[in-house]
């Protein structure tokens, strides 16, 4: 008797079903997907029209329903908080959605957002260095961000190095914002013209050294200004496979391209090109005294060097090596969406919008800080060549294993520079690196 009853009811059920998909497939429109789900999102539907408002992109017929209001944590720098002020009210005149913007230290925000995500008091949107990707994963603190086609499009067109960068174990889960990197800074009454190779640079260099002044300088035992010679010859921090997952038991800083790479640096040394115990403050002393052509830096250098070179101040991308731009370490910051939001589609739709080209500009020119999306025109004679280095760098490894890198290297750089066997310096500070890293976890 009860299975006669259950298949009367599942007969019902497929004539009422038949009856909406007839009266379906009558419409011409894409059907909505249904708005349930995690947190609202719709990401596997989408459509490029424009919705009634003539709002483009994400404002088609698939997308949620709006909200009044959203709210993001900013970096408490006036010149940040005043660049998204403006942005965000283009945002609210195109969709109608206010924006509520909190000022908020991001360097404290994950603390901020382990408390307040979890009670439903945390922002949509808050913004952090991509290098802290492994703890934010581990604490569950940002959404898994199930990109719409028309989203993925749009996230094709920034920096894919700095996407990957907010990607981990194969989720995406931030919009990059802002990519930070280095490049060679050159006076010009020293060295007018930029070298385009690094054998080019090392002749000038070995030219102009002669004990007061020297052709090129850098921090020689900072990895982080390192990385690029050690890893042109085929020297990498970890392997990735094919989707950029990193694999931290797989170290390559004392493989054969690594030590030909601390045999480079350690010739530098060996030649008296550059002082031992070379440091920045050395560096940029020697080179605002006129006394340096051409130094290895990032843009947080531009004032003061500016102030004491005046227009012989120029920039440059790195010099190529084997064909190939130096591919310098880079440090990106971008937007996370809220894992507790309920409006996880619209959250992502604005940090899309506040980093699309025209916005991007908006804040390179208020905040000045160099934007992740490659479409924007950078009209600044010492910022477009950083830019420009941009779209050759790699970001720093963002698992949580990178922290014990740092250390053993900069030890490993020191010994490289004074005489050691960089093969046996390397072997030991990879050695250290892993038995931190299994410590650690």
């Amino acid at each position: 008797m009860f299975k006669g009853k259950s298949f009367l009811l599942s007969l019902m059920l497929l004539i009422v079903l038949s009856i909406a998909l007839v009266a379906c497939g009558n419409n011409d429109e894409t059907d909505s997907p249904a708005n349930g789900g995690n947190n609202g999102n719709n990401a596997n539907v989408t459509d490029d029209n424009n919705d009634a408002e003539g709002n483009e992109g994400a404002a088609d017929g698939d997308a949620p329903e709006k909200p009044e209001e959203l709210t993001m944590w900013v970096n408490d720098e006036d010149a940040q908080l005043d660049a998204y002020e403006e942005i965000t009210e283009r945002f609210t005149d195109e969709y109608g959605i206010e924006v509520s913007i909190t000022p908020y230290s991001m360097l404290d925000q994950t603390e901020g957002m382990s408390l307040d995500g979890p009670a439903g008091q945390g922002p949509d949107l808050f913004f952090q260095p991509h290098d802290r990707m492994g703890d934010i994963h581990l604490q569950g603190l940002a959404a898994e961000l199930e990109l719409t086609d028309d989203q993925l499009d749009r996230l094709s067109e920034y920096n894919e190095e700095a996407v990957q960068a907010f990607s981990y174990e194969g989720i995406q889960y931030g919009i990059p914002a802002v990519v930070e990197t280095y490049a060679l800074f050159r006076n010009t009454d020293l060295v007018p013209d930029a070298p385009e190779t690094m054998d080019e640079l090392m002749d000038i260099a070995r030219d102009l050294t002669d004990g007061s002044t020297y052709g090129f300088l850098m921090e020689a035992t900072n990895f982080y200004f390192t990385y690029p010679f050690l890893t042109a010859p085929g020297g990498y921090v970890f392997a990735q496979d094919e989707d950029g997952v990193y694999n931290p038991e797989d170290i390559g800083l004392n493989s054969d391209g690594a030590v030909q790479g601390a045999e480079v640096i350690q010739s530098w040394f060996d030649e008296d090109l550059m002082p031992n115990g070379i440091d920045g403050d050395i560096m940029n002393g020697l080179f605002t005294d006129g006394q340096a052509g051409m130094v290895v830096t990032g843009p947080w250098s531009i004032p003061e060097y500016e102030n004491a070179l005046g227009d012989s101040l120029e920039i440059s991308p790195l010099p190529e090596q084997n064909g190939e731009v130096l591919s310098s370490f880079s440090g990106n910051k971008g937007w996370l969406v809220n894992y507790y939001t309920e409006d996880e589609y619209w959250a992502t739709e604005l940090a899309l919008f506040i980093t699309n080209p025209e916005n991007s500009e908006t804040y390179f020119e208020v905040a000045g800080e160099l934007p992740a999306h490659t479409a924007v025109e950078i009209e600044d004679d010492l910022m477009s060549p950083i830019f420009e280095q941009t779209q050759h760098a790699q970001p720093m490894p963002n698992i949580p294993e990178m922290s014990q890198v740092w250390e053993p290297m900069e030890d490993a750089l020191q010994f490289v520079s004074q005489g050691d066997d960089p093969q046996e310096v390397l072997d030991e500070a990879v050695e250290q690196i892993r038995e931190q890293i299994s410590i650690m976890n």
